[in-house]
């Protein structure tokens, strides 16, 4: 539940216009800092939060019980706070978000809205979009590898090797008879194409031949 003073509870019932949005952006290396959607930086703990960063929030997606819940923001990348060069070093991977309703006239008047993890961002034309995730996303990562029939990397990441380029607009749905007609890919496989299928376990002795529950020929 959160903790809301009765001040800042009459000022968001009327709408007041001295509202707005603030994020607290941890990097895992200790960097700090602060954007707003208000049109003047704003001091927040003894935190700058920037104005001319041009962060907005964008769509919420939550949902009860155990859902992971996930949000956007999108602003300008900015080499003296957010660069370019930065996110592509992987120095905001996995940082640590909050967002927060201030009231900018009296930033002591705020309340937490949400608080995450950065999962990835995304970059077009000097501006970023990113995507954050709850806390409970943790819980849906998978951690190690699973055996199973279907490819678990990705197409043209590093452990598929696939040039992308020369593929374009193709798409891979993770078999290995796709992997090896399509790409031509088959000594990069990820998945385990010979591992019997769940009807090896029902499936009565054949008569020559292999009773192998459907693994590939």
């Amino acid at each position: 539940m959160r903790d809301i003073s009765e001040e800042l509870a009459a000022r968001i019932e009327s709408g007041a216009a001295t509202l707005c949005h603030a994020w607290r952006l941890a990097r895992a290396d200790g960097v700090v800092t602060g954007f707003t959607d208000h049109d003047r930086d704003l001091t927040m703990d003894g935190l700058t939060c920037r104005a001319a960063s041009g962060w907005t929030a964008g769509a919420e997606e939550t949902a009860v019980g155990l859902a992971a819940g996930s949000m956007t923001a999108a602003g300008v990348l900015d080499d003296a706070v957010l660069s370019e060069a930065d996110i592509e070093a992987g120095l905001y991977d996995q940082a640590s978000v909050e967002l927060w309703r201030v009231d900018w006239s009296r930033p002591d008047l705020r309340v937490r809205l949400w608080a995450g993890r950065l999962a990835r961002i995304s970059r077009e034309d000097g501006r970023f979009t990113a995507e954050l995730e709850g806390p409970l996303a943790q819980l849906e990562r998978v951690v190690g590898r699973t055996y199973g029939r279907m490819c678990d990397a990705r197409l043209g990441d590093g452990r598929c090797g696939a040039d992308r380029a020369l593929f374009p607009g193709a798409t891979c749905d993770k078999r290995w008879e796709t992997c090896v007609e399509t790409f031509g890919n088959g000594r990069n496989f990820r998945g385990f194409p010979d591992v019997p299928g769940d009807d090896f376990l029902t499936a009565y002795p054949a008569s020559g031949g292999r009773n192998d529950g459907g693994s590939r020929r």
